[in-house]
């Protein structure tokens, strides 16, 4: 069964310091949380197998081929302080610029793609929400706007970072149901992800990151106190 994503002898750098060394992995369909300490190479390793960072040397695979091959499989979430939150735009107007590949590029938003970006924003609960300027939102309300807009793609695999990162609890609990029902689909999620106590409830395998691999598979296999111990030099906040 070939990968839904791959990398294979990854290397990349960040500020000119080595931040992924020969990183070699394949993930499997489901929720996959990827872990390690700050500067482990976590959104390193996204934002350089989607080509927004230039990688040294190795490759990443979607689906067994290039990523212009999978492109329309394919859905990105950054984290939430690197989007300009003063863009003058709707909270639909957000979620269907994920639409646009399948638009021509003049003329307004056809009814069938807003239709998709309400559905998107429904099913993160912000349907009453739509026309509401997107820097009036709370965090966590933006943060469920991107993830709303990551479903509008209809993609295949979605690669995440840190979603749940400084959100209010009900945002969170929101954001793991939408993921819940995106791996029920048979869909795949990689998510960069620092709580480490949720990782046993929701998860169903872990990346473990130090700048190389330190462990990779099923939660109940890889993510163990000895793994724990090695790339975060200690076991912080394991529940």
């Amino acid at each position: 069964m070939t990968a839904p994503f791959s990398v294979e002898g990854l290397n990349a750098s960040y500020a000119g310091r080595p931040a992924l060394t020969d990183v070699t992995w394949a993930a499997s369909p489901g929720l996959t949380a990827i872990l390690g300490p700050n500067g482990a190479g976590k959104s390193t390793l996204l934002k350089a197998a989607l080509g927004l960072i230039p990688s040294d040397s190795g490759r990443a695979l979607f689906f067994g081929g290039s990523l212009d091959q999978a492109r329309s499989r394919v859905a990105y979430l950054p984290q939430r302080a690197s989007v300009d939150w003063d863009f003058p735009a709707s909270a639909l107007d957000v979620v269907a610029m994920a639409r646009l590949p399948r638009m021509r590029w003049w003329g307004s938003v056809p009814r069938a793609e807003r239709d998709v970006a309400h559905e998107a924003l429904d099913s993160v609960g912000l349907g009453e929400f739509a026309d509401r300027q997107i820097g009036g939102l709370s965090g966590g309300q933006q943060q469920r706007v991107f993830l709303a807009r990551a479903l509008a793609q209809q993609a295949d695999l979605f690669l995440m970072d840190e979603p749940l990162a400084a959100v209010d609890a009900v945002t969170e609990q929101t954001i793991l149901a939408v993921l819940h029902g995106l791996v029920r689909e048979g869909k795949t999620v990689l998510m960069v992800h620092h709580d480490l106590s949720l990782i046993t409830a929701h998860f169903d395998h872990v990346l473990i990151l130090a700048g190389h691999v330190v462990a990779a598979g099923q939660v109940a296999e890889a993510f163990t106190d000895a793994s724990i111990a090695a790339a975060f030099g200690g076991l912080p906040g394991r529940a």
